[in-house]
């Protein structure tokens, strides 16, 4: 690998690549199970029907508004946009109130970036923006009503989602190496997380 550089940025990418290398050879060495779960010397990829498979879990969920009515959020459908590095989410919606002879049906759209939370090894939606939420049939006092609590029932419903989790054992190895998951990607395939150093303490 050469001799150690001297103090300075060079220093620190010749310990980035060397750990990458090492982690490679370990991870290569763990088989098709490393293989399968994505994960590579540096970095790791999840695939959209894996995202998609954890927000199921998830959903449905239901959301009073103010004592008078109830939102149903189901599993959303997700876009990829890799133009601007962020997710898109559409999502069933269903209102029931007793003013309400039935419930009305339409959509909650929304779109969000993504971080990585140290804590619990997630990735998890972050700086969430409602693009729309419509809902046939309703009267324009409740239509008004439903636009004024739209934004904030947006963040609320995706605040913090944690999208994919790692497992301690992937991360084992990378923790030992001085590194984390760090810059995430978004594809047209899923999320592609690149490896990096920890922060110095």
């Amino acid at each position: 690998m050469g001799a150690l550089p001297a103090r300075g940025a060079g220093r620190r990418h010749w310990l980035a690549r060397t750990a990458a290398l090492v982690a490679g050879a370990a991870l290569g060495g763990t088989g098709r199970r490393a293989a399968s779960a994505g994960i590579g010397p540096t970095g790791a990829t999840v695939s959209q029907a894996e995202l998609l498979a954890l927000l199921a879990e998830r959903f449905p969920q239901r959301y009073p508004l103010a004592g008078l009515a109830e939102l149903e959020l189901r599993a959303p459908a997700l876009a990829l946009h890799p133009e601007t590095n962020r997710l898109g989410a559409r999502l069933a919606a269903a209102l029931s109130s007793a003013a309400l002879p039935a419930p009305r049906e339409g959509a909650l759209e929304v779109e969000f970036g993504l971080r990585y939370a140290a804590e619990d090894r997630s990735i998890r939606a972050h700086g969430i923006a409602l693009r729309s939420l419509d809902i046939a049939g309703l009267d324009a006092a409740t239509a008004t009503a439903l636009q004024f609590w739209a934004p904030r029932l947006a963040r609320r419903a995706w605040r913090e989602v944690v999208l994919h989790r790692f497992e301690a054992r992937e991360l084992a190895l990378l923790d030992g190496l001085g590194l984390q998951p760090g810059a995430i990607t978004v594809t047209p395939q899923g999320l592609s997380v690149a490896w990096e150093r920890k922060p110095t303490p």
